[in-house]
């Protein structure tokens, strides 16, 4: 698991690796980024804004051996598939995008 402040290239990070999150956002982008890691892609805890040892015991334990953190650690793998794909050499969604930027915006084609 990584604990995070749920910034945007952190939450990258963890999806492209596969690694479930223990979110602690503070300002700006990072609860939205939390809400969704958490509430709709399952691959998150949420710990409280004054965090105290034995709730992040509790929540590191429940990551790394509870039933809640094997589903997350399941759906994180899924999301890591799904990066890996969306960067494959020529056909990844990420690849055929960036072409398209470069034509259509930066050669005016």
């Amino acid at each position: 698991g990584f604990l995070t402040h749920s910034g945007w290239n952190s939450t990258l990070e963890s999806l492209c690796g596969g690694v479930p999150m223990v979110c602690w956002p503070f300002f700006a982008e990072q609860q939205t980024n939390c809400k969704f890691c958490c509430d709709e892609w399952e691959i998150g805890i949420e710990i409280g804004g004054d965090v105290k040892r034995d709730e992040v015991e509790a929540v590191v334990r429940e990551l790394m051996d509870g039933e809640k953190g094997k589903k997350m650690r399941e759906k994180a793998e899924e999301w890591r598939r799904l990066a890996e794909k969306a960067t494959e050499h020529e056909l990844g969604s990420s690849v055929v995008n960036l072409e398209k930027l470069v034509t259509n915006v930066l050669l005016g084609e």
